[in-house]
C-alpha cells in the first residue's frame, strides 16, 4: 500500500517536513523490553450507566466508538497509584526490583498535581533509589515518546534499566454532560521495564534469533498548529483555575471529534509507513500492530489503509475506552500476558494525541 499523502501544508513548508527517518545510529548497546505490566481499576462505567447521565444510548456509542465500558479509579486512587500497580507488575515480570531502576519516565496528562511530578511521587511509593524521575506530557502519544527517550538513554550506556509508565486518571477532567467527550475516556495504567539487549538470558530451547529483541526505530512528530482541536484550557499560566473558568467548564477536556478523526488516521498511517520504510519492511513483516485505543473506527481505518488482517491488530478499546498515554502499554501488556505477543515477533506501536502529537515505534519483542 502507498503511504498516506501528506497534506499540502506539510509539503510546502520546510518547517513542517518530517524529520529524517528515525533509524538510530549503531551503538554498543541496544534496548529490549524486559517486563510489562498494566492495571485497570475494578470500578466500571458502562454505556448503560452513561444513559442515566447524558442523552445517549449503548447502540449510539458502540456504533461511533466501539466502546462498551470504561474503568474508573476509586475515590482517593490517584494517577500515581494506578501507575504504581502497573510498575510493580512490570518489575515482577522482568525479575528486577525497584532498586534496579536507574530512571523513571511517567507519561501522563493527569498527574497527581502540577508539582512535584508524579514520577517523583511514584519513585517514593515504589521505594526506588534517588534516580532521575520526570513527567512527560505528549498526551495520548506520551508512552511512545517516553519509550523512545528511554531507548536513547539505554543506547548511550548511561543507564541499564528504565521504568516507563503511561498512566491516567482522566475522569475528573471529563464533563459528563457533554456526550461527545464523556463516552470516550477511562482510567488505567501500563508500564514497561526497558533494559540492555543482553539482559534476557538465552536457553537451549530458544534460538538466539528469538531472544535478540530490540527497538528498530522510532518516528515522532508534533503539529502545534492543530493544537486547538483537543484542549484542557484551565489550570496553567495561560488560564489559572478560577471561579469563572470553572463556571465555563474550561477545566474539562474539549475536542473537535471529526477533525481529530481525520488527522488521527492520516498521521498514524504516515508514521507507521515511516517505520516500515526506515527498516526496509512491509506490513507483512509485522506480527502485531498496537495502535492508540481512541476509537474503533480510527483503528479500523488505519488497518484498512495497510491491508493488515484484523487478527494482527491488538484492540481493547471496547473494554477500556481511551486511557490516553496508558492505551498502548495496557494493550501491549495484555498481548504479552495472554500469549499473543511472543519473543522474536515484530511489534509496531503507534499513537496520536493532543498537540497534535503522533508517533510510531517498531520493535522486536
Amino acid at each position: 500500500m502507498n503511504p498516506v499523502v501528506p497534506s499540502e501544508t506539510s509539503q510546502g513548508s520546510e518547517k513542517t517536513k518530517p524529520h529524517a527517518l528515525g533509524k538510530p545510529a549503531a551503538t554498543p548497546f541496544e534496548s529490549r523490553i524486559l517486563g510489562t505490566g498494566s492495571y485497570l481499576p475494578p470500578k466500571l462505567l458502562t454505556n448503560t450507566d452513561l444513559e442515566k447521565l447524558v442523552e445517549t444510548n449503548d447502540a449510539w456509542i458502540v456504533e461511533r466508538t466501539g466502546i462498551r465500558q470504561r474503568h474508573i479509579a476509586a475515590d482517593g486512587e490517584y494517577t500515581s497509584d494506578v501507575g504504581l500497580v502497573a510498575a510493580k507488575l512490570a518489575l515482577e515480570a522482568s525479575g528486577l526490583t525497584a532498586n534496579d531502576v536507574d530512571m523513571i519516565i511517567f507519561c501522563t496528562v493527569s498527574g497527581d498535581q502540577p508539582t512535584p511530578s508524579t514520577a517523583c511521587v511514584l519513585q517514593k511509593k515504589l521505594g526506588a533509589r534517588n534516580v532521575m524521575s520526570f513527567d512527560l506530557n505528549a498526551a495520548c502519544t506520551g508512552f511512545v515518546y517516553g519509550l523512545t527517550i528511554a531507548d536513547q538513554f539505554i543506547r548511550s550506556g548511561i543507564y541499564e534499566h528504565i521504568l516507563v509508565v503511561g498512566a491516567e486518571v482522566l475522569h475528573p477532567f471529563v464533563n459528563y454532560k457533554d456526550r461527545e467527550t464523556c463516552i470516550l475516556f477511562g482510567d488505567g495504567a501500563g508500564a514497561v521495564i526497558l533494559g540492555r539487549s543482553n539482559a534476557l538470558p538465552r536457553t537451549e530451547s530458544t534460538p538466539p534469533s528469538k531472544t535478540d529483541s530490540k527497538i528498530y526505530s522510532a518516528h515522532l512528530r508534533a503539529d502545534g498548529s492543530l493544537g486547538e482541536l483537543f484542549t484542557l484550557r484551565a489550570g496553567g499560566s495561560a488560564m489559572p483555575l478560577s471561579a469563572e473558568a470553572l463556571e465555563r467548564g474550561d477545566h474539562y477536556l474539549s475536542m473537535k471529534g471529526r477533525e481529530i478523526f481525520k488527522h488521527a488516521v492520516r498521521t498514524m498511517s504516515d508514521v507507521c509507513q515511516q517505520a516500515l520504510d526506515a527498516n526496509g519492511m512491509s506490513m507483512d513483516d509485522i506480527d502485531w500492530l498496537i495502535p492508540h485505543q481512541a476509537n474503533l473506527r480510527i483503528i479500523d481505518a488505519v488497518g484498512k489503509h495497510f491491508g493488515i488482517p484484523a487478527e494482527k491488530v491488538i484492540v481493547n478499546v471496547h473494554d477500556t475506552g481511551n486511557t490516553s498515554a496508558a492505551t498502548v502499554p495496557i494493550a501491549l501488556d495484555q498481548g504479552v500476558r495472554d500469549g499473543r505477543i511472543r519473543r522474536g515477533q515484530n511489534v509496531l506501536l503507534t499513537a496520536f494525541g493532543s498537540g497534535l502529537t503522533s508517533g510510531s515505534l517498531l520493535l522486536k519483542y
